[in-house]
C-alpha cells in the first residue's frame, strides 16, 4: 500500500495521511487529489509518499487521484514550500492560494488554443540608446543566478530593455516571466508584447481574469507552450518549465506585497525563483524600493543605469510653489491656475493630481463638532456628492448624506477637505470650456471603463486629467506637459518611517508623465515646506541624493533594510482579548530565548477598529536574518498550541510594509 501526504487547504501547518488503493506505477508527487475530510471532500497535492504512517493503516482513509490534471513540477513544489517555511504559512493554503481556483476544485478547462512559432520577434521601431545597448548586453551575456537593478529614469525606456532581453530567450527557446504592479498596466502591456511577439503564445495572470482563462494559462505556462506569462504578483506562480528570465517592473510598488492570506512579496519570491532556477532577473523602477538600492550600491546586486530619457529632450522641470504665502483658489495656487490656462491657450493637456478620491474627506457640523465617523471603522466616511453617499474607504460602508445634523439637527452641514471630486468640480467652474476627465477608482471602476478614459485621453479628447495615483505610472500621454501636485505635504510627517520614501516615488513617477514626446514638460508642487529635503531632491531629479539620506537615517534607527521584521497581528471583538493574545505571545516569545531578537510592547494598530473588529500588533525585530527566521519558526509552533476563544484570529506578517 502507498501512503500519501497530502498538503490541503486548512489553517494548520501539517500535512495529512491518505493510503492510495489499487495498483501503483511510478510518483503521484504532485498530483491533484480528492480527499474525505470530516464531514465532507477537499481537494489537495500530494507532497510525499511513504510506505507507513504514524496513524493506524487501517483508519487511513484513501485519496482519488484527479485524472486528466498532470503532476504539479518539483521546482513549483519548492517554491511553495520556501513561501511555506519563510512566511510561516501553512503549505496547504500557499499550494491552494497558487492554484488558479478552477484547478484548486479538481476541474479542467476547456482546450487550449494554442500559438505557434515563439521565436518570431516583430522589429523594434526604437533605435536603442547606449545607455539601453549596455543594458541589454549586460542581461543578455549573464549566465547563471544574477539579480539586476534597472535604474531608469522615467521615459528612459526600460521597457525596450525587457523587450529585446526577452526576444534573446525566446530565440534560445526559452520562456520568459514579467510581473508589473497593477491589473490596469496589463492589458497596455499585453498589447505592446503581442505586437512586438505576433508568434508567440502570451499569457496573462491577474486577479481580473476569468477562472477558465486562468486555469488555461497555468496549463499552458505549465506545458511550455506560453512563452511569455505576463500578470500582477500571483503569477510569481506560474510553473515554466524553460523559464530563463524574470522581469519585475516597478519592484518598488507596494502591490507586490500581498496583504492578507499569504503575505508575500512577489518581488523576494520572484528573486528566490531567479536563484532556484540559476537565471537572470531584472528589477526595473526609476524610484526603487531603499532596500533594492542597498543592494545594488553595495554590490549584492548589478547597477545597470539609464539617465536619460529615451525620446523627450529632458527631463521635466519641477518647481515648488510656497502655498504659505498666498490665499488658495478653491484649492489652487494662482501659479497653478496660470500653468493650467497656459497650456489650454496652446492645445496641451495638464494633470492636477490629488491622491485622495471623493469630494471631501469628512463631513462636519460647524455649530456642535459632529463629524462622519464610520461605526464600523475606527475611521471617517468620506463625502461622495456625486452620488449622494457617505462612503468608508476601508470597510465599504455605505449611508446616505443627512439632510441635518444627528446631534443637534443643524441643516448646515459643511465639507472639509479636498478630493477629486471637488478639485473636478472647481476646475469646471474656473475653466467651463475644457474638457475636465476625472480618474479614480469610482470612475474607472472597471477594466472597460478604465481602458474607455485612456482611449479618451490618447485621443485628445481631455484637457485637464483630476487623478490618483492611478495615473501615476506607465503612462505615456504625447499631449501631457504639465502635473500639478496637491495635498501631498501630509506624507512628509506620516508615522511610517516608509512614508517619505513613498512620497518620493510617487511623486516623481506621477511628474514623470509630463513632457514624454518632444513637448517640454513641467511640474508644479503645492507646498507649506518648499525647501524640505524631499522636494529639493524631486527638483533636482537626484534620487539617489534622497535615497542616501533616508538610508543614513535607517542605519542610525535601525530600520531595514539594517534589520528584519516581523508583526503578529490580532483582531477581537474587543481590543482587550486581542492585547491579551499578544500579551501571551510574548510570554511565549521569552520562553524560547530572545537574545538575538527585539520584542517590542503589544498596541493597537493605527487603524484600531474595522469591521467592527478591534485590532492590535506585535513587533518582532533582529539585526539578522537567520536568527530572525529560527525564532519565528519556533514562536509559531508555540503560537499555533495557544488556546485561544473563536472570535479571535491571529496572522504573523514577514517584512511587513504597513503598520
Amino acid at each position: 500500500m502507498t501512503i500519501l501526504q497530502i498538503a490541503l487547504d486548512v489553517p494548520l501547518p501539517r500535512l495529512f495521511d491518505y493510503r492510495l488503493t489499487g495498483e501503483s506505477q511510478g510518483s503521484f508527487v504532485g498530483r491533484l487529489v480528492k480527499v474525505p475530510f470530516g464531514q465532507g471532500v477537499k481537494f489537495g497535492v500530494v507532497v510525499n509518499e511513504a510506505a507507513t504512517s504514524d496513524h493506524p493503516e487501517a483508519k487511513l482513509k484513501s485519496a482519488e487521484l484527479i485524472d486528466g490534471l498532470p503532476a504539479l513540477p518539483a521546482d513549483w513544489l519548492a517554491l511553495c514550500q520556501f513561501c511555506a517555511r519563510y512566511y510561516h504559512y501553512p503549505l496547504g493554503q500557499v499550494m491552494a492560494f497558487a492554484l488558479p481556483p478552477l484547478l484548486r476544485k479538481g476541474k479542467m478547462p476547456r482546450a487550449l488554443k494554442l500559438k505557434v512559432g515563439a521565436g518570431e520577434t516583430a522589429p523594434s521601431s526604437n533605435t536603442a540608446t547606449p545607455d539601453q545597448v549596455a543594458a541589454i548586453e549586460a542581461i543578455t551575456g549573464t549566465s547563471g543566478f544574477q539579480t539586476f537593478l534597472l535604474h531608469g529614469v522615467t521615459g528612459s525606456g526600460k521597457t525596450e530593455v525587457y523587450l529585446r532581453a526577452i526576444a534573446a530567450v525566446l530565440e534560445r527557446g526559452g520562456q520568459a516571466l514579467m510581473l508589473v504592479p497593477e491589473i490596469a498596466l496589463t492589458p497596455q502591456l499585453e498589447s505592446r508584447v503581442s505586437a512586438r511577439f505576433p508568434g508567440a503564445h502570451v499569457v496573462s495572470a491577474h486577479s481580473g481574469v476569468a477562472d477558465a482563462a486562468r486555469a488555461r494559462a497555468f496549463l499552458a505556462a505549465r506545458g511550455g507552450h506560453a512563452a511569455i506569462v505576463l500578470g500582477t504578483r500571483l503569477s510569481v506562480f506560474m510553473p515554466m518549465p524553460r523559464l530563463q528570465l524574470i522581469v519585475v517592473d516597478e519592484e518598488h510598488d507596494a502591490s507586490f506585497k500581498q496583504q492578507d492570506g499569504l503575505r508575500y512579496s512577489a518581488r523576494d519570491v520572484a528573486i528566490f525563483r531567479a536563484r532556484q532556477r540559476d537565471i537572470p532577473i531584472v528589477l526595473g523602477s526609476a524610484t526603487p524600493s531603499l532596500e533594492t538600492f542597498h543592494h545594488a550600491t553595495s554590490g549584492r546586486y548589478s547597477l545597470l543605469e539609464l539617465p536619460l530619457r529615451a525620446v523627450a529632450a529632458a527631463m521635466p522641470t519641477v518647481t515648488t510653489v510656497d502655498t504659505r504665502k498666498q490665499k488658495l483658489q478653491d484649492g489652487l495656487s494662482a501659479e497653478m491656475i496660470s500653468a493650467i490656462g497656459e497650456r489650454l491657450g496652446r492645445g496641451e493637456q495638464s494633470l492636477i493630481f490629488l491622491n485622495r478620491r471623493g469630494y471631501a474627506p469628512v463631513l462636519a457640523c460647524p455649530a456642535c463638532g459632529w463629524i462622519s465617523h464610520c461605526r464600523r471603522c475606527a475611521a471617517n466616511l468620506v463625502l461622495h456628492l456625486a452620488d449622494r453617499r457617505l462612503r468608508c474607504h476601508h470597510c465599504g460602508l455605505e449611508v446616505m448624506i443627512p439632510h441635518a445634523c444627528p446631534g443637534c439637527g443643524n441643516l448646515d452641514l459643511q465639507p472639509f477637505g479636498r478630493g477629486t471630486q471637488r478639485l473636478e468640480a472647481a476646475l469646471t467652474e474656473r475653466f467651463p470650456a475644457a474638457r475636465i476627465l476625472r480618474i479614480d477608482r469610482d470612475s474607472a471602476d472597471s477594466p472597460r471603463k478604465w481602458q474607455t478614459l485612456l482611449a479618451t485621453i490618447h485621443a485628445g479628447g481631455a484637457d485637464i486629467l483630476v487623478g490618483t495615483q492611478m495615473l501615476a505610472k506607465g503612462h505615456d500621454f504625447p499631449k501631457l506637459t504639465l502635473v500639478g501636485v496637491v495635498g501631498a505635504d501630509a506624507a512628509l510627517f506620516a508615522a511610517d518611517f516608509r512614508a517619505p520614501e513613498r512620497l518620493f516615488a510617487q511623486l516623481m513617477q506621477v511628474g514623470g508623465r509630463s513632457g514624454r514626446a518632444h513637448l517640454p514638460g513641467a511640474v508644479l508642487i503645492q507646498t507649506e515646506y518648499p525647501d524640505h529635503p524631499l522636494y529639493r531632491a524631486l527638483i533636482d531629479h537626484d534620487y539617489a541624493a534622497f535615497a542616501n539620506e533616508q538610508l543614513a537615517e535607517r542605519q542610525a534607527a535601525g530600520f531595514p533594510p539594517f534589520a528584519f521584521q516581523a508583526l503578529l497581528r490580532a483582531e477581537a471583538p474587543e481590543i482587550a482579548q486581542a492585547l491579551e493574545f499578544l500579551g501571551t505571545a510574548v510570554a511565549a516569545a521569552e520562553a524560547l530565548g530572545t537574545s538575538d531578537i527585539m520584542l517590542y510592547d503589544p498596541v493597537p494598530m493605527r487603524l484600531a477598529r474595522l469591521k467592527n473588529r478591534e485590532r492590535a500588533q506585535l513587533l518582532v525585530e533582529s539585526r539578522s536574518r537567520p536568527a530572525l527566521q529560527n525564532f519565528l519558526a519556533g514562536w509559531i509552533t508555540q503560537l499555533y498550541a495557544l488556546k485561544t476563544p473563536r472570535e479571535l484570529r491571529w496572522h504573523l506578517d514577514v517584512d511587513p510594509q504597513e503598520f
